[in-house]
């Protein structure tokens, strides 16, 4: 596969086709496998509207996620999307429990990083007009139609409007700038607007044009570019690139999230667990745990009945 973007080869296409195809798109490694098959089961099980799964994973991990493969689900190695020059090795200062990215041309990347740039690289390999992008700690409760992503030619825009003014967002500000600086976009009207959330789509065209944009303006790789800098969100490239340099093309904003996530704490009790899925949204289809909570993953089974 020819990796390569070429600067300013891609633009929004305008409209979405009358019937777009669309994706589902996780990045996931080993020690979350087992969360991975469980999001794959209740994918299956509830959500419509997707012509194919793609798992995306290091190299080593392959053969493990290979067991996940379906005629409509397929592993991809990272090594068909990222450029060779990014390396992945074990970290001797985690006493080699962890796993680090090096190379000449990036910082040193930890997984989470490397995930980001997986979620942007796909755009070259799949051929769907639409990606939705969902952790592999997800799992979905209640029956989901991909179609909730794309409205009259339109795909969803996941933004939160102006909570970056407000206090206690400084990790997503400092996100937000380096989006921008990859971009290319004068850094004195500094965005307010957050894009990150968990089960959100971009378009696969948007994402090559974002990629085209970034080179053209740095004359380098984007994975070069935004590796330079540690803080980054591929939500926030993504958002910053559709709502300040291509004025919002092709997409229209939603604010509504889609997953109930539990981003942090300690582990849910069987009641705790209970309560925090009653407490769902109407719009809420899919709920996350995050995994470094250490929510076991059979005491999740048993409470959403598949075990």
């Amino acid at each position: 596969m020819n990796r390569r973007f070429v600067p300013g080869a891609f633009a929004v296409s305008g409209l979405l086709p009358k019937t777009p195809t669309a994706a589902v798109v996780t990045a996931s490694y080993a020690p979350d496998f087992e969360r991975c098959r469980l999001l794959c089961e209740t994918l299956d099980r509830h959500v419509s509207g997707a012509a194919h799964h793609y798992i995306l994973v290091e190299h080593r991990d392959v053969a493990l996620f290979r067991q996940l493969e379906t005629d409509r689900r397929t592993v991809v190695d990272e090594r068909d999307l990222l450029p060779r020059w990014l390396r992945a090795f074990d970290d001797p200062l985690s006493l080699f429990r962890r796993r680090v990215w090096l190379s000449l041309k990036t910082q040193p990347l930890r997984g989470w990083h490397v995930q980001q740039l997986r979620r942007i690289a796909i755009a070259a390999h799949a051929r769907e007009d639409v990606l939705v992008f969902c952790d592999s700690d997800v799992a979905f409760l209640k029956p989901f139609d991909c179609t909730a992503f794309w409205r009259d030619g339109k795909a969803r825009l996941f933004r939160r409007d102006g909570v970056l003014a407000d206090d206690g967002h400084d990790e997503h500000r400092i996100w937000s700038h380096n989006a921008g600086s990859a971009l290319g976009i004068d850094p004195s009207p500094t965005s307010v607007h957050d894009y990150i959330s968990t089960l959100i789509a971009w378009r696969r065209d948007t994402v090559l044009a974002m990629c085209g944009q970034i080179e053209k303006v740095h004359g380098r790789d984007w994975v070069e570019v935004v590796g330079q800098a540690r803080k980054f969100s591929e939500c926030m490239i993504y958002g910053r690139y559709v709502d300040d340099v291509q004025d919002g093309a092709g997409h229209f904003h939603g604010s509504e999230e889609f997953c109930r996530v539990h981003w942090t704490g300690e582990a849910l009790s069987d009641d705790e667990f209970r309560r925090f899925v009653a407490g769902m949204a109407p719009e809420q289809v899919a709920i996350g745990m995050q995994s470094f909570i250490g929510t076991d993953i059979g005491r999740i089974r048993r409470l959403i009945g598949l075990d």
